[in-house]
This record gives C-alpha cells, sequence and structure tokens, in this order.
C-alpha cells in the first residue's frame, strides 16, 4: 500500500514465509549501482528507488552468524541461509577450493534427492544440475561424468540425511570459507592507496585489492570503541587508546550510509551472541529441540516400518520362490512318472512278444526231435543211404542243439523282462507317491503366502508402534537430548578430521588433472595459505 512504511513490506513477507528470526535479513534493492537496504521506519515511497514499475526488492541475508548450528533455530531460516550461500558459491561471490566444492555439491544433492539408490538414481541423473562453480570445472581436465562420478561417491555416504540435516553441514561447511558473510567496499586511505573494507560477524578486515582471502589488518567488534563517518570519510576507533586511529575515504556518501547500516547491525548481533538468550529465542529453540525429538522418534518409526516390510517381502519372495521350485519338481515328478508308465508299457509288450518265440522255438525243437526220431525208423539199409542218413541225423542232432540254446536264451530274456516290468511298476509307484507328496507341500506353501502377503498391513507390532507414539517432552527427556547433541558435538569433532582427510585425499587425486595455466589469483592465495596451514579464524587471529 502507498502508506506502507519498509517495516509493514518486510512483516509481510516474514508472515507468508512463516520467518521468526527476521534480524538475520532484509529487503535489497539497487540504485545507480550500488546496493541499498529497505529501511524499516521509511516509507517503501519515499526511498530513492527505481521509479519503474514494479518495484523489484530482493529478500536476502543481510548478517551471517558466526557459528550457523548454534543461531539458527527455524528450519526455514536453515534453507534461506543455503539457498543463498550456494548461490554466492556458485556464481562465484564466494572462493571455494575444488574438493570443498565436490563435498558442497554432494550434500545440496542430498538434500534435493534425498538417500541414494543405484536403481533410480542412474548414471546422468545429475547431468542438468548446476552443482560446481564455473572456475573449477575450467581448472580441470575432467568431463561432467567424472565430476559426477565424484560427488555421488560422497552423496552416497550421507544416506539417513534428512533434508534439513544435509543443509546445515552444507552451511557448517561454507561458513569456514574465507569470503563467506563478508561484504566488500573499495575505500583509499589518508595516502590515496586502494584498498578494500570487509563487514562481516567478527569484525572489520582491511584487504589488499587482489587478496580478498587474508586481511592485512582487522578489528574485531569487542575491540572497537566508536565507527563514525563525516562525509566521505569514515573513522574507526579502537578500544584500545594507545592505537592509532584508523581513517579512511569510500568513493560515495551513499556507501558510507551502507557500511555504517552493516557495522552497528553486525555489532549488535555479536553483543547479542554474547549474553543469555531473549525469551523469543528461548522459546523457539525449546520449540526447536521438540520438533527435532519428534521428527527423529517419528523416522525411527517409518524406519522401523520400512525395516518390517522390507523383510516381510523377502520372506514372501523366498516363499514364491520355494512355490516356484516345488511346482517345478511336481512337473519333472510328473514327467517322470509319464515316462516311466510308458516304459513300462514297453517293457511288458516286449516280454509277451519274447515269451511267444519262447513258445514257437520250443515248438520247433519239439518237431525237430520228432523228425529225428521218424528218420532214425526209416533208416535205409544200404551203407550209403546210412551214412547220409547218420549225417543228416548229425544236422538234425544239431539244429536241435542250436535250438534248444536258442528256446533257453528266450527263455531267460522273457524272465529278465518280467523283472524289468516290475522295477518298472515300483518306480511308477513312487513317483506317484512323491507327487502326492509335492502336491501337499504346494498346498501348505500357498496358505503360509497368503498369510505372509497379508503381513505388511495389519502388523501387530505396528499398533505396538502406532500406541508408543504418545510422547510427553518432560525435563528428562529434555536433558537426555541435550546430552544426545553434546556427544553429537563431539563426534563432528572427529568427523571434522576424517572430513579433512577425505577432502585432501580428493585433491591429490584429482591435482594430475589440473591445468595450472588455468588458475585464478584466488586460486594460487588459497594453495598459499593451504601450505602455510592458515585458516581463516587462525589468520584473522594473527592480523587483530
Amino acid at each position: 500500500q502507498v502508506k506502507w512504511k519498509g517495516k509493514d513490506l518486510f512483516d509481510l513477507v516474514c508472515r507468508t514465509l512463516g520467518l521468526r528470526e527476521t534480524w538475520f535479513f532484509g529487503l535489497q534493492y539497487t540504485i545507480k549501482d550500488t546496493v541499498a537496504w529497505l529501511k524499516m521506519d521509511k516509507k517503501v515511497l519515499d526511498h530513492d528507488v527505481p521509479t519503474e514499475e514494479p518495484k523489484t526488492f530482493h529478500f536476502l541475508a543481510k548478517f551471517y552468524p558466526e557459528n550457523a548450528e548454534e543461531e539458527l533455530v527455524q528450519e526455514i531460516t536453515q534453507h534461506l541461509f543455503f539457498l543463498q550461500v550456494k548461490k554466492q558459491i556458485l556464481d562465484e561471490k564466494i572462493f571455494c577450493p575444488p574438493e570443498a566444492s565436490v563435498l558442497l555439491a554432494s550434500y545440496a544433492v542430498q538434500a534435493k534427492y534425498g538417500d541414494y539408490d543405484p536403481n533410480v538414481h542412474k548414471r546422468g541423473f545429475l547431468a542438468q544440475e548446476e552443482l560446481l562453480p564455473k572456475r573449477v570445472i575450467n581448472l580441470y581436465q575432467m568431463t561432467p561424468e567424472m565430476w559426477e562420478e565424484r560427488i555421488t561417491a560422497w552423496y552416497a555416504e550421507h544416506r539417513g540425511r534428512a533434508r534439513d540435516e544435509a543443509e546445515m553441514e552444507y552451511l557448517k561447511i561454507a561458513q569456514d570459507l574465507e569470503m563467506y558473510g563478508v561484504n566488500y567496499f573499495a575505500i583509499r586511505n589518508k595516502k590515496g592507496t586502494e584498498l578494500l573494507l570487509g563487514v562481516d560477524a567478527l569484525g572489520l578486515h582491511i584487504y589488499d585489492p587482489d587478496n580478498r582471502l587474508t586481511p592485512k589488518i582487522s578489528f574485531p567488534w569487542n575491540e572497537i570503541r566508536n565507527i563514525s563517518y563525516s562525509d566521505k570519510e569514515f573513522t574507526i576507533k579502537p578500544l584500545d587508546k594507545k592505537i592509532d586511529v584508523f581513517k579512511f575515504n569510500s568513493s560515495k556518501l551513499r556507501v558510507n550510509k551502507l557500511i555504517l547500516q552493516l557495522c552497528i547491525g553486525n555489532h549488535d548481533l555479536f553483543m547479542r551472541r554474547r549474553k543469555a538468550d531473549s525469551l523469543e529465542v528461548q522459546q523457539m529453540k525449546a520449540q526447536a529441540r521438540e520438533e527435532k525429538a519428534r521428527k527423529q522418534m517419528e523416522r525411527q518409526r517409518l524406519a522401523r516400518e520400512k525395516q518390517m516390510r522390507e523383510e516381510a517381502e523377502r520372506t514372501r519372495d523366498e516363499l514364491e520362490r520355494r512355490l516356484m521350485q516345488l511346482k517345478e519338481e511336481a512337473t519333472m515328478a510328473n514327467e517322470a512318472l509319464m515316462r516311466s508308465e510308458e516304459t513300462a508299457d514297453l517293457l511288458a509288450e516286449k516280454a509277451q512278444i519274447t515269451e511267444e518265440e519262447a513258445k514257437l522255438l520250443a515248438q520247433k525243437a519239439a518237431e525237430a526231435e520228432q523228425e529225428m526220431q521218424r528218420i532214425k525208423a526209416t533208416a535205409i539199409r544200404t551203407e550209403e543211404e546210412k551214412r547220409l542218413m547218420e549225417q543228416k541225423v548229425l544236422e538234425a542232432e544239431m539244429l536241435a542243439l542250436k535250438m534248444a540254446e536258442e528256446s533257453e536264451r528266450r527263455a531267460k530274456e522273457a524272465d529278465q523282462l518280467k523283472q524289468d516290468l516290475q522295477e518298472a511298476r515300483e518306480s511308477e509307484r513312487r513317483a506317484k507317491q512323491k507327487l502326492l507328496e509335492i502336491t501337499s507341500k504346494s498346498s501348505y506353501t500357498q496358505s503360509m503366502n497368503s498369510s505372509t502377503t497379508a503381513l505388511p498391513t495389519d502388523l501387530p507390532s505396528f499398533n505396538i508402534i502406532n500406541e508408543s507414539l504418545s510422547f510427553d517432552f518432560k525435563d528428562t527427556d529434555m536433558k537426555r537430548l541435550s546430552m544426545e547433541i553434546e556427544k553429537e558435538k563431539v563426534e563432528y569433532m572427529e568427523k571434522s578430521k576424517h572430513l579433512q582427510e577425505q577432502l585432501n585425499e580428493l585433491k591429490t587425486e584429482i591435482e594430475a588433472l589440473k591445468l595450472k595455466e588455468r588458475e585464478t589469483a584466488l586460486d594460487i592465495l588459497h594453495n598459499e595459505n593451504s601450505s602455510r596451514g592458515n585458516s581463516k579464524h587462525n589468520t584473522i587471529k594473527k592480523v587483530s
């Protein structure tokens, strides 16, 4: 509305977002290539905002926490900081070394996609995602597939982290970057030397224009007595009167106003952190702890339900597999039974034929014997005829002997075939018995399977879980939760060492693929600081 002040518009945005930690944020606009922030006690239209319609304001974090995990209470606050810091890293407004960029990308993927599933997150699923600064991509001879492989390897290790946890891990790593939360302004000292002034949650820092990572001088907020400006001249008075007053000039009066706003706001937050929390903050933190405990219980309940469902599905699959196996065995037994029946029929038929042949040979042998007797009775009396007759008798005897042997062999073969027939019928009987056993097992398995399939939807233990969800957040529970949080802090310190080792390992791995000629000035400065063992915090302590 026309009469609205800056606070009215700002409060509307915060209510819409459900944001209560409003002191970190503001509405930003641009005027004549200079950034400015909407004043709360001044009408919106009285600001020197651009005249075109619609008027655009950016809802952004104006002040940054020293420790994101301790200071950011609401989940929406954490999410807004995550989005802003991630954009600043990708836009290269915050310098981030390559190995840390890969780790941060893996947490961003966990926040967006949830737990890694190789069946869902297949090769190429990050092809359209912007996860790494272009400077990092151009610095190495690596394909997008190679970057995705390294990001996915770390992404798989974050299993079990919810979105808010992954975003907080992102912020905890990002807050240790040298340019995190620093607002830079071009200034000149009394000698006219060009410098950069950095304003952040820890204090004021003076940089060389070519080195935004390592400050030359730092003034912590607790060591500054007064800050003021007159026209374009800015004055910093240290608490120690023995230290000289630091004066510098900015290019515009508007810039001095902005610097003073940031100084006042950061100093107020710096002092507030070192005092007891207000009732509002205490209430928010208590609500956050309760919400965290509730979510943890809900996650545990869902994990248990998921595990029970998976076990039930595995049991069902095993029973189905066993049922298929029994069906296959039944089919094979049935086929074997049919083959046994066919074999028995063939053997019976062959035995009958052999028996008939044996009878026929016995009959022929009897006829030959009769013929021999007849020949003997009717033998001619002459010697020649007698010799011929003796020869014929001898041949007849040989033939009779052969027929008798053939008859005996056929009789044995018939006996053997009868024995084979009996064995075939015995095999047929056993096959039928096994088929009956398999049929009875199949029916039992089907009944077990039907009961198991119904298991996930009506498990008695689910009722137990549901009954145990009524949870009163008593003092003992809060103390226990506090102890768990302290334990998590200790574990985090231990993990930090492991994390640094992982970062160094990745850095060593991709070092061979680096294109030295593409290194920026900030890359070189960061490498020099790392080789000296300098970090953001110990550097500020040294130059304070």
